[in-house]
């Protein structure tokens, strides 16, 4: 059974199974990884070693199998979260900045939000377009195609519109008509700090060259839509909020506001300049709560195939940000 297919299984069996139960067995498949060090964990302490650098092996070690088990804890809330009712999900997310987001919404704006892979973003997702605004967002098509069209009937579920980056029409024009023509208060949400296609933005992230997403600047240069950044990350319950959520686990949404490079540059450095200062409010997320960073892929320039394409601007299809 290839990899596609066990995860398949445990998409299945997971949504039926108690939430403690999934919690237990994702925490066991996390340690049996890391146990492992197999590539993916490897791979997850090179990133890593970029947030922390002063760290001895054993520390780092130690951060990595924190990682893993957040990892895990991710894929597991995601197998049960269609289940919440509204109270669990209001009990599981706390908020840092949001009345200034709230702000601007309410003037009936659609806010364009840059995230890393941090945290759960689809719980982030749910709750948001429960008491947020509704969310429009890209999905990164998995393989095999049945379990990205289950991905995508469970975001959807949730009730997220969701553009597949690949396999369909252009992503970017999609987004620029849900921001630029949509009518009311809207979020589009971009999990940008991986470039999916070879041909995003390169930024300075914690100190070294990295490669992410022109999604979330090209997007707001386009349209003038206001820009946020959101670091995700997990927080302990106790007491009556964890009775509440159901779960010994809630996250934590800090939204910030992003500055657009001024109109009197050129449009593409616009969106360089513009890409750098989320990319610097979401790594100052990460630095502080890195265990949650689920970066398991190369996003360092450093460790890039030499022979990707790194000096073509993006075009209007590479622009869009994605989400697993």
């Amino acid at each position: 059974m290839n990899g596609g297919s066990w995860f398949g299984l445990a998409w299945r069996v997971g949504r039926r199974a108690p939430e403690s139960v999934v919690r237990a067995v994702g925490a066991l498949v996390a340690d049996v990884a890391w146990c492992r060090h197999g590539t993916s964990v490897r791979r997850l302490e090179g990133n890593l070693r970029h947030v922390r650098p002063g760290l001895s092996p054993r520390q780092l070690r130690t951060l990595s199998h924190a990682g893993m088990r957040s990892y895990m804890r991710y894929y597991g809330e995601a197998f049960t979260l269609s289940a919440l009712t509204r109270e669990q999900l209001a009990a599981r997310v706390r908020t840092i900045g949001e009345d200034r987001l709230r702000g601007v919404l309410e003037r009936g704006e659609r806010v364009v939000i840059a995230i890393g892979h941090q945290g759960n973003w689809d719980l982030a997702g749910a709750w948001a377009t429960q008491y947020l605004a509704s969310v429009t967002t890209v999905a990164e098509r998995l393989e095999p195609e049945e379990v990205f069209q289950e991905f995508l009937a469970f975001r959807e579920g949730l009730g997220m519109t969701i553009f597949p980056l690949t396999g369909g029409r252009d992503v970017f024009r999609e987004l620029l008509r849900a921001v630029g023509t949509g009518s009311g208060a809207g979020l589009v949400p971009l999990v940008a700090d991986r470039d999916l296609t070879s041909r995003g933005i390169e930024v300075s992230l914690f100190g070294a060259p990295a490669r992410v997403a022109a999604g979330p600047a090209a997007l707001a240069v386009s349209t003038g839509a206001p820009l946020f950044a959101a670091s995700i990350w997990y927080e302990r319950l106790v007491g009556e909020r964890r009775r509440r959520a159901g779960s010994p686990w809630g996250i934590v949404i800090a939204f910030r506001p992003v500055d657009t490079a001024p109109e009197s540059l050129p449009r593409a450095e616009r969106v360089v300049v513009t890409t750098q200062a989320w990319v610097d409010e979401v790594a100052a997320g990460i630095a502080a709560h890195p265990e949650d960073w689920h970066m398991l892929q190369r996003v360092f320039v450093a460790d890039l195939d030499p022979a990707r394409d790194r000096d073509g601007a993006p075009s209007d299809a590479d622009r869009a940000g994605g989400i697993r």
